[in-house]
């Protein structure tokens, strides 16, 4: 069973994230010759203030 695990920053639509998951599944069903049926993949919407990007957190970057 593939299994994807998606991290984020906050903010994603639903629409966005259900996009996100539709072609993942796509990809991997294709390239692994698995059963569509038989792919997960999970997103983690991160808050802003837990995400680090060059020793500053994205909420103080304005991301």
């Amino acid at each position: 069973m593939p299994f994807a695990q998606i991290y984020l920053i906050e903010g994603r639509t639903e629409e966005q994230k259900k996009a996100v998951i539709e072609k993942v599944c796509i990809a991997m069903s294709e390239a692994l010759g698995a059963p569509i049926e038989n792919t997960r993949v999970w997103i983690h919407d991160v808050p802003k203030a837990q995400w680090g990007i060059a020793g500053k957190t994205a909420k103080e970057l304005g991301r």
